[in-house]
């Protein structure tokens, strides 16, 4: 049973997704700085949109809305990571496997979101 949004795995896993994203952050140089601050933001929305979402539950419609936010959250994610991984052509200091690790992490988390978001109605009806 779900009782609470720590119930759900994808919460978890985009929770702790956030170390790997933290961990390639630091590797961006300052001149991409941008870059940066888009990454941490993209990644750091997902967990708080499952939350906010969870909170408004009873209303399927939001619910979904919030899953579809943090889909586009997880996606933008992957996009960014693979952006870091063109430029770790020019950066020494830039680790190309860390790079590969979030995309094929946030991949992961986009397909959990999408499923529990289809599934969601099926579930909440049992409920």
């Amino acid at each position: 049973m779900i009782y609470d949004v720590t119930d759900l795995d994808v919460y978890n896993r985009a929770l702790k997704a956030l170390n790997l994203v933290y961990r390639l952050e630091k590797q961006i140089p300052n001149s991409h700085y941008r870059l940066a601050i888009q990454l941490t933001s993209a990644a750091e929305g997902i967990p708080a949109h499952i939350a906010e979402g969870f909170a408004k539950r009873r209303s399927i419609k939001e619910w979904r809305r919030y899953l579809d936010i943090a889909m586009g959250s997880s996606d933008e994610t992957i996009t960014q990571a693979r952006a870091i991984n063109v430029l770790s052509d020019h950066f020494v200091k830039i680790d190309k496997n860390l790079c590969n690790q979030v995309t094929s992490e946030y991949k992961i988390i986009s397909k959990q979101l999408n499923k529990l978001k289809n599934n969601w109605v099926d579930y909440y009806k049992k409920i």
